[in-house]
């Protein structure tokens, strides 16, 4: 049985999500198709009685790696994404701020000439 990584212990921790996804097997295979070659694996991940099976060229090390990816990836999912928050540049902020700038300068101009032809 694969180790359980933080997520998964988190997923299978919090309340009314189940099971989490888990890796249940890597193990060397054909390639997929004739005109592929190398070393293929195929993983195999549960949650519950769902079953996600996948292929992908590599070692069986490399792709065990990539599929423990995948199952945290899957486990963050489902217990959604609490913490993120959006983060903007202070470059965008502050060409946003001069861009309001400009335009008002611009607006305040353009009356003044009006005032000016009456």
């Amino acid at each position: 049985m694969p180790r359980r990584t933080a997520t998964a212990a988190a997923a299978a921790e919090a309340p009314n999500l189940g099971e989490p996804y888990q890796l249940q097997e890597v193990e060397k295979t054909k390639a997929p198709s004739e005109g592929d070659s190398g070393q293929w694996c195929r993983y195999t991940i549960v949650q519950g009685h769902n079953t996600i099976t996948g292929y992908k060229k590599g070692s069986r090390t490399a792709v065990t790696k990539a599929a423990k990816v995948i199952v945290a990836d899957l486990n963050e999912r489902r217990s959604g994404k609490r913490g993120r928050v959006h983060l903007s540049s202070s470059k965008s902020n502050a060409a946003k701020a001069n861009a309001a700038k400009a335009s008002a300068e611009k607006a305040n101009a353009a009356k003044a000439s009006a005032a000016k032809a009456k």
